[in-house]
């Protein structure tokens, strides 16, 4: 059974990672306004009502499709300082990125929205941004995943007194049920929106450079850059004011008439799409849903791509990524090859391309530290625009700006401490991000914005509910609610980097004769709760020509919820 019904309807659609945050995007659209513009007023007030998983100030990679079929993504991810030294962390800090300002990069999130808007919206940042301000001025119900955060955090918010005045007002932790309110953000989203309407004789986009310049050259830039210097970091007003989101190609294959689209090596977006494709190649059809034949292709063809993932992934301005390659016919059918349909892989598949990483230290503790952070939106309007964006940045492991209620990005958490790393630290160079927005072009014409939160579990909950819909013929809630699994047997994205060498988590809805055959094959099986948020928090809309309706879901794992009208 369904906690929720499938949202349908003939005109447009939102869901979003939080209830509040689909309210602001249906807003947009009842208002007149495009995908783009409802997309980022929902990603942008996101920033305010997940503070512990998400920050304005933090990244914010978009991929929008027009109408017309063109398809760009927007990056929404800053670089490393300039003037950061490259051999920093491994010199004087152990080869560890410790917590705090050091891992610092530059603030996306705002440019990314204010790109989007300027190049495909038709709204203000103004009009857009004042729900994400009423909800910070005005305050939001404190729900249980936030209590839960902010609890297990507790030390860390209480270290540095600007976090602890908003996630520990008054010296305790906010109870469910409870007003949460961070005045000064408010104040920072209003202060770029009253700088937008001293240029608004100027027209919408003077108006949107107004914005941007009041973040990344004005005062808010000077506030940032000051503190961040007082508490030992690098970033300085040369890399705020140089900044722009870089716009990168869609990666883009051909499955079963449908067209993939995923966001580039910058990301882990191409990991998605080889995990699909060594799937289909080692033999996918008659394998029944969640049966122990397939939990097992899924989890052998994941770990191939998590293993490419590691050898190769980094910002491609730095790194030649063998893209063409690693989705080749040749070397697909050379990975699915390798899968042992009655034996897991005890660990990573070794490179089969050229890479010069250095063996992967094994880590086997009882359990991988998972924190939830990040969060997403989707949207497709009345026009056939489509927008996808995958907002992040938690707030536990950096201080908050004082007065200023922001965290500059802390994703340089992403980027491995040894510079040899294709992902490694460089001046300059960005990390390489874990969220990644996606879509599906379907074979009849429609189109399937979905993406999640789950640091490494995204692509693998994104291709579960993917395959759900497109393979196994679910209704879109349906194929979000079924109960998934996933594979930590490759380092994670983020510092530490652990490794836990054939991990393969389940939710328990998953029958316990099922986990006992993986566990037979050599799966190191987790159990996990019959419902869980580590299993992501997938939201999904997907159009249909045939009948022109527009369908909707939301992750119950979440307090994410779809409208649709």
């Amino acid at each position: 059974m369904q906690t929720r019904p499938t949202i349908s309807g003939t005109r447009h659609a939102v869901s979003a990672g939080h209830y509040l945050g689909a309210a602001a995007g249906f807003a947009v659209l009842e208002a007149g306004g495009n995908a783009i513009d409802a997309g980022c007023a929902a990603g942008i007030a996101l920033g305010v009502l997940l503070p512990d998983l998400v920050n304005v100030a933090g990244v914010a990679p978009i991929m929008i499709r027009k109408a017309d079929g063109t398809v760009e993504t927007i990056a929404g991810l800053g670089h490393w300082p300039k003037s950061l030294p490259p051999d920093l962390f491994m010199r004087e800090h152990g080869g560890k990125i410790p917590p705090g300002v050091l891992r610092t990069v530059v603030p996306a999130a705002p440019d990314a929205w204010i790109t989007a808007l300027e190049r495909h919206g038709t709204m203000s940042f103004g009009d857009v941004a004042q729900y994400a301000i009423r909800f910070a001025r005005d305050g939001f119900a404190v729900f249980p995943l936030l209590a839960e955060n902010i609890e297990k955090h507790e030390a860390e918010y209480a270290r540095w007194p600007s976090s602890a005045a908003i996630f520990l007002p008054g010296g305790r932790r906010p109870c469910v049920g409870e007003k949460f309110v961070q005045a000064d953000l408010a104040r920072t989203l209003q202060y770029m929106v009253d700088e937008e309407r001293k240029a608004a004789g100027k027209g919408r986009l003077a108006g949107l450079a107004a914005a941007r310049a009041a973040f990344y050259q004005g005062d808010i830039a000077r506030e940032i850059v000051a503190f961040q210097k007082r508490e030992g970091g690098y970033l300085s007003m040369e890399d705020m004011a140089a900044f722009r989101s870089r716009l990168e190609p869609v990666v883009r294959r051909r499955w079963r008439g449908h067209e993939v689209l995923t966001c580039g090596p910058w990301c882990q977006g191409p990991a998605l799409l080889e995990a699909l494709l060594v799937m289909e190649r080692a033999g996918l059809d008659g394998l029944a849903h969640n049966s122990a034949d397939y939990l097992h292709l899924f989890a052998e063809a994941v770990k191939a791509a998590m293993a490419d993932r590691e050898y190769h992934f980094g910002d491609p301005a730095f790194v030649d990524v063998p893209l063409d390659a690693l989705l080749s016919d040749a070397h697909i059918e050379a990975r699915a090859r390798e899968i042992d349909p009655r034996r897991a892989h005890p660990g990573m598949p070794a490179p089969r391309l050229n890479a010069g990483t250095a063996p992967v230290p094994e880590t086997r503790a009882a359990a991988p530290m998972v924190e939830a952070d990040t969060t997403y939106v989707c949207v497709v309007d009345r026009w056939g625009n489509a927008f996808s964006a995958t907002p992040s940045d938690g707030s536990w492991n950096s201080p908050v700006v004082p007065g200023l209620g922001i965290i500059p990005s802390n994703r340089g958490s992403q980027s491995r401490p040894d510079p040899r790393h294709p992902c490694g630290v460089a001046p300059g160079k960005r990390p390489r991000l874990t969220p990644n927005p996606a879509m599906v072009v379907t074979r009849d014409g429609g189109v399937m914005p979905f993406g999640t939160p789950g640091g490494d579990v995204q692509i693998q909950a994104m291709l579960q509910v993917m395959l759900n819909v497109l393979h196994f013929g679910m209704e879109v809630q349906a194929a979000i609610e079924a109960p998934r699994v996933a594979s930590y047997s490759f380092p994670s994205s983020f510092a530490p980097f652990e490794y836990f060498p054939a991990r393969l988590a389940a939710e328990t809805r998953i029958g316990a004769e099922t986990r006992q055959e993986l566990a037979a094959r050599g799966h190191a099986m987790q159990d996990w709760p019959e419902w869980t948020w580590l299993a992501g928090s997938v939201e999904v809309i997907l159009t249909d020509p045939r009948s022109g309706m527009v369908h909707a879901g939301a992750d119950p794992r979440r307090p994410a919820y779809a409208i649709a009208s």
